[in-house]
């Protein structure tokens, strides 16, 4: 193929034309759903039925969002097909092999993901694929992680809310004995099992930062320091949730620290987060202006 590509190629061909070129993906979709519908309905059942991960809808539709906003720098692109895209293909069609073999979930959805990028090479070249990446990258985001890679996170997190919440609830002056995971009091003993580690909060916290950094801010390196802030934003923000419902349950009852309160403390300190993420934006603004005056 030629390196250069005149004006008649760049122009849109005729009806006729484009009959062809329309089957082919067609087919080309056909076939994709054929081999990944099973694995499509199993991520968004996990997406419904998990708590932990049902920021996953969100992530493809601002995936999407993010094409149609920059729709326009897509136009400018020149086409060079690549046949490297076949290779990358290859790579995730025995990446989907061993993980349907394995029975590794994360293997056989992430597989998709690099068909897309091989299909997007192999068609417009790696220009196209730059151009799209961090929509394609972000994907990933909705796709859980594996199971050994989550209980490794989670534990450490549900010791560390833990002794966080236990400290900062001495500092109160409430009477507190914490043995590994579990916060003794005089009213009650309150366990910080999987579901309260806070491993749900940073996920989605850490995902919306990245939505957050994207349509807001325009210097990669403030987008990284936003991302990673959420870390331990959402760590705090849980220690905080479990202090809150010790002190619901030692100093006006103990079903109290259950059910409805304890779904709406959620609900504020992630709020509180937000707040948190927003403020840290906010000093990365005044520190950029202060900066450019100095530079006067």
């Amino acid at each position: 193929m030629s390196s250069t590509v005149n004006s008649s190629a760049l122009a849109p061909p005729p009806a006729e034309s484009l009959r062809p070129n329309l089957l082919q993906c067609a087919l080309l979709f056909l076939l994709l759903a054929l081999i990944y519908h099973h694995i499509l309905a199993e991520l968004v059942r996990q997406w419904w039925d998990d708590p932990n991960f049902s920021h996953g809808f969100l992530v493809p539709l601002f995936s999407a969002f993010i094409v149609w906003h920059e729709r326009a720098s897509y136009r400018n692109i020149r086409l060079h097909p690549s046949g490297w895209g076949l290779v990358i293909a290859a790579g995730a069609l025995l990446e989907l092999v061993l993980g349907v073999l394995g029975a590794d979930d994360f293997l056989s959805r992430s597989s998709l993901l690099f068909l897309f990028a091989g299909m997007i090479v192999y068609f417009a070249g790696w220009e196209m694929f730059r151009r799209a990446f961090f929509a394609w990258a972000i994907l990933f985001l909705a796709i859980p992680i594996p199971v050994i890679v989550f209980n490794e996170v989670a534990l450490p997190l549900q010791f560390l809310a833990s002794r966080l919440a236990t400290g900062l609830l001495q500092f109160l002056g409430v009477p507190v004995l914490r043995e590994g995971n579990v916060i003794r009091l005089p009213s009650m003993s309150l366990e910080v099992v999987e579901a309260c580690s806070g491993i749900r909060s940073l996920m989605s916290l850490v995902t919306l930062a990245v939505f957050y950094g994207k349509l807001l801010e325009e210097r990669w390196l403030n987008r990284i320091i936003l991302v990673l802030a959420a870390i331990p934003i959402a760590v705090a923000a849980n220690g905080l949730r479990v202090m809150g419902t010790g002190l619901l349950g030692q100093y006006w009852s103990p079903d109290k620290a259950e059910g409805f309160f304890h779904t709406f403390s959620g609900w504020i300190i992630f709020v509180l987060s937000l707040g948190m993420l927003y403020f840290i934006h906010w000093m990365l603004h005044w520190r950029d202006r202060a900066h450019q005056q100095e530079a006067l």
